[in-house]
């Protein structure tokens, strides 16, 4: 991480934390009237809190949408495709080629590399961008929505707070979610910490969907 970035991350911590300290404080006072939780489990909370606060700047890579998108019959209907919109929370470098992503459907576990395919979104659908016919079972691309500089087209780098995009993934048949399947997702950057989150599909009322 460059020494800005590392400023700034540290900078988002100790805020978040002296944030958080006031929050708890708060509660603090307002539970010794109505002595509704016990000291513990503040205590408990605050902690599970701060756990939360610190591994979310640290991973430097925010979620800011999941999306799928439903395919097949009325009895049929699998999401194929899903969309995670991610940015990072500080400027940094961050090299898609070094950006591995992990599927699990709690059966069997896939690794996802990129393939190096990028293009901006433009005027295309998100889901009927020709990026998709590029895609393979092992790997995936990035639909750019967002960089100022062009530095994911020219150079697979996202550089700045602003840059923004999707990592595009085609699922495998055995992956495929059916309503209420959940799909664990992992993403590794070459730099912080691991970002795990859990995809649900909900019920099929529409073809394009949120995975939250």
């Amino acid at each position: 991480m460059n020494k800005t970035g590392s400023m700034a991350l540290t900078s988002a911590i100790a805020l978040i934390t002296a944030i958080l300290l006031g929050v708890v404080a708060v509660s603090v006072l307002s539970d010794s009237t109505t002595s509704t939780n016990s000291e513990q489990d503040l205590i408990e909370r605050y902690n599970q809190i701060i756990d939360e606060s610190v591994d979310e700047i640290s991973t430097y890579i925010k979620i800011t949408d999941r999306l799928g998108k439903y395919y097949g019959g009325p009895q049929k209907q699998k999401i194929e495709k899903i969309a995670l919109m991610i940015k990072p929370l500080v400027s940094i470098d961050i090299d898609l080629s070094e950006l591995t992503i992990e599927i699990c459907n709690g059966k069997d576990v896939r690794i996802l590399s990129f393939n190096g395919e990028t293009d901006k979104i433009g005027s295309k659908s998100l889901f009927d961008h020709y990026l998709w016919d590029k895609i393979k079972e092992d790997c995936y691309s990035f639909i750019v929505t967002h960089d100022k500089d062009n530095s994911i087209i020219d150079y697979k780098t996202i550089n700045k707070n602003s840059d923004m995009g999707f990592i595009i993934i085609k699922l495998p048949d055995d992956f495929q979610m059916k309503k209420g399947g959940v799909l664990l997702v992992s993403i590794f950057p070459g730099t912080g910490i691991t970002r795990n989150i859990a995809l649900e599909a909900p019920l099929p009322i529409k073809s394009v969907v949120s995975l939250d």
